[in-house]
């Protein structure tokens, strides 16, 4: 007997179970590691005020660190899904090593540049003269944890890649827990202070990128993979690193400049700008676990040769991040009596608050499906396209919001200009994804 063909409607059923199996763990995952430093700050904040703002300090630099090389995250995914695709499982893991190789040669480049210009660091970030040493004694033993953290970036996309988001979001619970538990006995139990905080961070981490190993490691032996480094492989990791790494730093380069604006306006304005952003972050990480969702589906129909699946699973993500942003924007409206209060109880922060939050409110439907056409794009392995065009949203946002306090303008219009980037993204973004011209199929882009 032949089987019926699938409806469209079996079609959407089915790209939507996909969808959230991946993007529900995944989101788990992402929310997991803010908790680290969420458990850090909470166990220092008790050992004093200069402990907590050296903490603050370095966690920033380490965080704008690893936030860096996002990229071994997104390109190991989108290596290993193509080649899941076509079938070729071995030659998957060998990519995803390859990848773990480079984020080892990148975590020992980082160790060596920061354990000697640590307190140059901690200086350029203005740390007070009681909060300076408490900085430079966590960053530098924090640093010893670099190379786990990026093992832990490129292994996740590894797993990504192979569809597999469950297991790193055990890893991260895990981690939670034990980072946690090592924090309290070596800062009071072992009465270390900030340095046991730094200590039990780096046990954690380590112990994270042990297990990642332990999977990737029976994944390729499993399936005849080599575990040698491979100079070839590794450089072309990096290759398809460069691009995103671009697009990363540019994007990190508007929410700087986003804050120095702020910052520029007065004090209220700062701080309202700091609780908006909190909660945009916070945003982010749900959208992002869908675009992490489209990494991982659009890579491997596409490395299948399926371009019309790639196509209908595109259009699929697009309605998820639609109606994504659409219910995070309802939520910010009616939530913002009880949130506001938590966060501040000054009446002219919460005064400047407002009007900005609606903004951002109004603007999640597009930032929905900007987050799911960057995860498609990844996906397809596009990265230079990602480059270029977010570092013409970065030549249009620059001016304009630097504009905004020689024109009078308040947060309000800071976060206007927020909008208009992240409505540039969406423009560039979409026509691409119309061009089709990010659908190349095969095993490799």
């Amino acid at each position: 007997m032949h089987q019926a063909p699938a409806t469209p409607k079996t079609v959407r059923r089915q790209h939507d179970r996909e969808i959230v199996s991946l993007a529900v763990p995944a989101f788990g995952a992402l929310v997991a590691e803010p908790l680290f430093l969420l458990a850090d700050s909470a166990i220092v904040g008790h050992l004093g005020t200069p402990q907590l703002a050296g903490l603050a300090i370095a966690s920033t630099l380490l965080a704008t660190a690893v936030s860096v090389f996002v990229f071994l995250a997104y390109a190991t995914t989108a290596a290993v899904a193509r080649r899941v695709g076509a079938g070729d499982l071995q030659s998957a893991i060998r990519q995803g090593i390859d990848g773990i190789w480079l984020a080892l040669l990148l975590g020992a480049a980082v160790v060596a540049l920061t354990l000697p210009t640590a307190p140059w660091l901690v200086d350029v970030f203005g740390a007070s003269d009681t909060a300076a040493p408490y900085a430079i004694t966590y960053l530098r033993i924090s640093s010893l944890g670099i190379p786990a953290m990026l093992v832990v970036l490129a292994a996740t996309g590894v797993l990504r890649g192979l569809q597999d988001t469950r297991t790193p979001l055990y890893v991260a619970i895990a981690g939670f827990a034990a980072n946690g538990a090592l924090n309290v006995g070596l800062v009071y139990g072992a009465g270390l202070g900030i340095a046991g905080s730094a200590w039990g961070t780096v046990i954690a981490q380590v112990g994270m990128a042990a297990a990642y190993l332990f999977v990737v490691v029976r994944g390729a032996r499993r399936h005849g993979a080599s575990l040698r480094p491979d100079a070839a492989g590794i450089r072309a990791s990096a290759q398809a690193g460069v691009p995103l790494l671009v697009r990363t730093l540019s994007l990190r380069a508007v929410l700087m400049i986003a804050t120095a604006v702020a910052a520029r306006l007065g004090d209220a304005d700062v701080a309202a700008h700091q609780i908006i952003l909190s909660l945009w972050s916070l945003m982010a990480f749900a959208l992002d676990a869908i675009a992490i969702a489209g990494q991982a589906i659009i890579g491997r129909y596409l490395g299948a040769g399926d371009a019309d699946g790639a196509r209908q699973v595109c259009r699929r993500m697009i309605q998820w991040g639609v109606v994504s942003g659409v219910v995070l924007g309802l939520l910010i409206v009616l939530t913002r009596p009880l949130f506001i209060p938590l966060f501040t109880g000054d009446s002219a922060v919460q005064d400047t608050l407002l009007p900005a939050l609606l903004v951002v409110a109004l603007s999640q439907p597009v930032s929905g499906v900007v987050f799911v056409l960057d995860g498609v794009l990844m996906g397809a392995g596009d990265g230079p396209y990602l480059a270029w065009a977010m570092l013409l949203t970065l030549a249009v946002f620059a001016p304009v919001a630097l504009l905004v306090p020689t024109l009078g303008g308040g947060l309000t219009a800071l976060w206007g200009a927020m909008t208009l980037m992240m409505t540039v993204r969406l423009a560039t973004l979409w026509f691409r994804t119309r061009s089709g011209r990010w659908i190349v199929t095969g095993a490799t882009r």
